[in-house]
């Protein structure tokens, strides 16, 4: 295993650090484990660099209590794939490393001219998947398609998780309740936000209070307030009541958290100015205590007010609520949305230079060669998917990766936020009942072609007798 040299890493020479860490496109390049440039290096050294290579980016096992994946962050994936460029600021500091000293010059001109140059097949984003399927497929250059492995698996794994999470709660709430994205201050990173925002959206949400993340996808923010407003207002100026009739002077759309103090109490001051005239109130939020409870002495007292509540909600307490009856509006989803189980999504490759290749390590073997998928539906239902190769023929099966990348150029326009939320609730409704089931899911079948079954048999064999000749 490479290691970083023993030294005050020769970086900080070269430029002041950047301890903020953030990051841009120009960094698309450096974002990425070590391994993949020492491969790279290693591939030009030995002359192999431009042979034809294919990964294709899957999951080999679903996360516990999941009977489906919605496929999300391909938009940033092809995104990155554009822009990923080396600059001679960034060669200099791999170079000073040390690390790359027996590295050629060809390896430093490669990194220097190179761009993506590849193809790209993907499932379309809100496509409903299962383990083992190819969410995308890079055929390139075997450096390139090398390269660009950790950048992929990262926002499509996170995406994949975040939109997943999102669809089954949509998919428990109903299409009438109101999701609201939450989970900002929980995300794993300030990027990770952005990415669990739009990744919530399209898989099913409403809104997100990530301001940054709403205006940048066209999208308007939603929120109410923080419990500090109405203890600083109440402290400084007498009354919750006055805390409340002050935040409604400046934003008389927003709802209203009623429970820093007596929820009770509070929803009955509010109804008495509602019933008055004095006030139209356009929703409270309730992020605490018994939900079903409060949610039904809340309705009484505000018959025509919608209730929204929050405070680490998922798609199982969700579920809770409406099997007790709680009277709740819409859900504002936080920790658990953006955190959970991860989507344990892997970039293998199975095919260099026409030769198909499958790796065999014991729990973690893969299917060589380039793949399809096929799905069959009955009643406006998935029936089966069929996992075969890429030659071969539909029989009457919808193939679902497309090609979207063709020599480095995008060959598909870019989809709106609105045309992905509609695929996935599309595609969750196709799903059979039992593959939605939040408690002992069963996923949808897939079926091995008998076309890859061969290739299957024929590859181990192929590897079986090189290794042997190796002894």
């Amino acid at each position: 295993m490479t290691t970083l040299p023993d030294l005050d890493y020769v970086y900080k020479q070269q430029s002041q650090q950047n301890q903020e860490l953030n990051l841009s496109a120009d960094d698309y390049s450096l974002l990425t484990d070590l391994y993949q440039l020492t491969m790279a290096a290693c591939y030009t050294g030995e002359g192999i660099e431009q042979r034809r290579a294919s990964f294709e980016l899957s999951v080999r096992r679903l996360p516990e209590g999941f009977g489906y994946l919605i496929a999300m962050g391909l938009t940033q994936a092809l995104e990155y794939l554009a822009k990923i460029r080396f600059s001679s600021a960034q060669i200099a500091a791999l170079q000073a490393t040390g690390i790359f000293a027996h590295a050629g010059d060809r390896f430093w001109s490669l990194l220097a001219e190179g761009k993506f140059t590849g193809d790209v097949w993907a499932v379309p984003e809100g496509t409903a998947v299962f383990a083992n399927q190819p969410l995308l497929r890079v055929e390139a250059p075997l450096w390139q398609a090398q390269l660009v492995e950790t950048y992929l698996l990262n926002t499509i794994n996170y995406q994949t998780l975040i939109a997943t999470k999102a669809a089954r709660l949509r998919d428990i709430a109903g299409e009438s309740a109101t999701l609201l994205e939450f989970g900002t201050r929980r995300a794993f990173s300030p990027q990770g936000s952005l990415w669990a925002a739009r990744a919530a959206l399209a898989g099913g949400l409403d809104s997100t209070s990530n301001v940054l993340a709403a205006l940048q996808l066209g999208q308007q923010p939603s929120g109410t307030m923080a419990h500090a407003l109405v203890m600083a207002l109440s402290a400084i100026e007498g009354t919750e009541e006055q805390a409340f009739s002050a935040f409604h002077r400046y934003f008389p759309g927003a709802p209203l958290l009623i429970d820093t103090y007596d929820t009770i109490a509070a929803a009955g001051r509010l109804a008495e100015k509602v019933n008055s005239g004095e006030m139209q109130l356009t929703g409270v939020r309730l992020d605490s205590g018994d939900l079903v409870t409060l949610s039904k002495q809340v309705r009484s007292l505000l018959p025509g007010v919608p209730i929204f509540a929050s405070g680490d909600l998922d798609e199982w307490e969700i579920a809770r609520l409406k099997a007790a009856g709680a009277e709740i509006d819409g859900y504002g989803l936080g920790t658990r949305l953006v955190t959970g189980s991860p989507v344990n999504g892997v970039y293998k490759l199975v095919d260099i230079d026409g030769i198909p290749v499958m790796k065999q390590s014991s729990g973690k073997v893969t299917y060589p060669g380039r793949k399809q998928i096929f799905r069959s539906y009955t009643g406006g239902k998935v029936k089966a998917d069929r996992l075969g190769l890429l030659g071969e023929s539909s029989q009457e099966e919808e193939p679902l990766l497309q090609l979207v990348v063709q020599e480095g150029q995008r060959v598909q326009p870019l989809e709106s936020l609105a045309t992905i939320r509609q695929r996935t609730a599309v595609s969750v409704a196709s799903l059979p009942q039992q593959t939605r089931l939040l408690d002992h899911p069963v996923a949808v079948e897939v079926e091995i072609s008998e076309a890859l079954r061969v290739l299957t048999e024929e590859t181990k064999k192929r590897t079986a007798e090189a290794l042997s000749t190796q002894r």
